[in-house]
């Protein structure tokens, strides 16, 4: 998978909570974030859902957080595949302060295919199928 950042971002002032760090939606919101961007890598874009009617719905997601992120933290996040299937797919996130390079928070995520006026899964097109399977993480084995 390539190694550029999914995402690369600021914590504001106004995004942390009355303990003083990064509350839990803003780092919900950064993972959101960073799965469109991993997303369009394999050719789920905007333009892709858009004409093709298609969706992704996430149906599983696990945080786990290592330490916190304050006001004017650099915050950077690189994503790699985990696991494709016919119809879903599982990613996971690193974030890590860009500064001290410390692990901030990880996600993992199992996301559905949708036909969106259907509202039911759907095979992934085998073009992006294809793409998911070049991307996937060299220690993850592929899946039928």
């Amino acid at each position: 998978m390539e190694t550029d950042a999914t995402y690369r971002g600021t914590v504001y002032p106004w995004q942390c909570d009355h303990v003083g760090h990064m509350n839990i939606m803003w780092y919900v919101g950064k993972f959101d974030e960073a799965n469109w961007n991993l997303f369009a890598r394999i050719g789920v874009t905007p333009s892709y859902l858009r004409e093709s009617g298609r969706g992704m719905a996430a149906v599983q997601q696990t945080i786990s957080y290592k330490r916190e992120l304050l006001a004017g933290d650099v915050v950077e996040m690189r994503s790699r595949l985990l696991e494709i299937r016919e119809k879903s797919i599982r990613f996971a996130h690193e974030m890590r302060n860009a500064e001290t390079g410390e692990v901030a928070a990880t996600c993992e995520i199992t996301g559905v295919h949708m036909d969106r006026r259907a509202r039911k899964s759907t095979p992934f097109e085998p073009a992006i199928r294809n793409a998911a399977l070049n991307h996937l993480s060299p220690s993850e084995p592929a899946l039928a």
